[in-house]
Formats: structure tokens, sequence, C-alpha cells
């Protein structure tokens, strides 16, 4: 049985070096131009939020719109979950391969959207729904292909960090 373990370490480890060739992997910090580019060229991530001791992570539509992320969702238990603790996180990946890679994770609080009540509220509703129109032509009508997701939201970002992972040689 050792044999096997052994080599089957070896194989890995090989893999591993095939992966970085450079056998050189630099990590930094994305400046805010990158974020925001990164924000806008994305359209799915993840959103984690908790209550009491379960966090959850979700993958979401989203649109992002000058420190503010706007996206849909249905009824649920992410939605009972959030309207006890508007606290969340949420990760955008770009992925190339095991060490060529760019991720950003938000902090922020999300509030839910109504279409009716004040005149602000159904602005901002109206808003969102152009935005996910943006995204998904259809969305909010009787065409709609997740017309399920009737739950308008937006998340106000007040913290954002990016980092790389990068195999390539940095310019000169």
């Amino acid at each position: 049985m050792k044999a096997v373990e052994s080599g089957a370490r070896k194989t890995v480890r090989s893999r591993a070096k095939a992966a970085t060739p450079a056998n050189h992997v630099a990590f930094r910090e994305l400046d805010r131009g990158e974020i925001e580019a990164m924000l806008l060229r994305n359209k799915v991530g993840r959103i984690a939020f908790s209550f009491h001791d379960r966090v959850d992570i979700q993958p979401i539509h989203y649109i992002y719109e000058r420190g503010w992320l706007y996206g849909r969702t249905s009824e649920g238990d992410k939605i009972s979950t959030l309207k006890h603790n508007q606290w969340v996180a949420f990760e955008i990946d770009e992925i190339t391969d095991t060490f060529d890679w760019r991720s950003i994770v938000i902090h922020g609080s999300l509030w839910l959207m109504h279409p009716r009540g004040s005149p602000r509220a159904e602005e901002l509703w109206t808003k969102a729904a152009g935005l996910m129109a943006m995204l998904v032509p259809d969305a909010l009508t009787e065409n709609d292909p997740v017309a399920f997701r009737q739950v308008l939201f937006r998340i106000a970002i007040s913290d954002v960090r990016g980092r790389e992972a990068s195999t390539r040689p940095s310019p000169a």
C-alpha cells in the first residue's frame, strides 16, 4: 500500500510543477480601477450571508453601478435570513489556472426593494428593474426565463478588496 501512496504523491507533485512552469507565483492587491473593471465585466458572483450559527453562500446574477450591486432572487430561506441580518459578503472570481486568478470580496449591507411605497422606494425599484433588464432583457415580464425571481435588492458596498495571483512575469 505504501508503494501505491508514494507513487500517487509523486504524480500529484509532478502535476503541480507542470501547472506552474516558472515555479514562481506572484500575489498582489488589485487597485480600484481594476476592481471596478472586474465588477463591470462580470455578471455572476456569490453572495454569503449568515444567521445565528449558519453561514450560506449562493451564486447570483448582479449588475454593478456606482458603488452598488443590484440583483434579484426569489422568496425563500435566503430572504427570510436577510430580513434578520442584512450584512453580506459578495465574491467574484476570474480563474484561468491554479495560480492565475483574480478575486474580489465585497462586504456590505443588503437592502430589499419594493415596487410600492414611498416615491423614493418606487424610483429605486424601477431603476433596479431597468438594470436587471440590461442583464436579462425579458426580466420581470411575462417572458422572463426565471419569472419566480421577483425580489429585487441592492447591496451598499462598504468595503471591497481584490487580489490576484499570477505566474506571468511582471512587466519591466
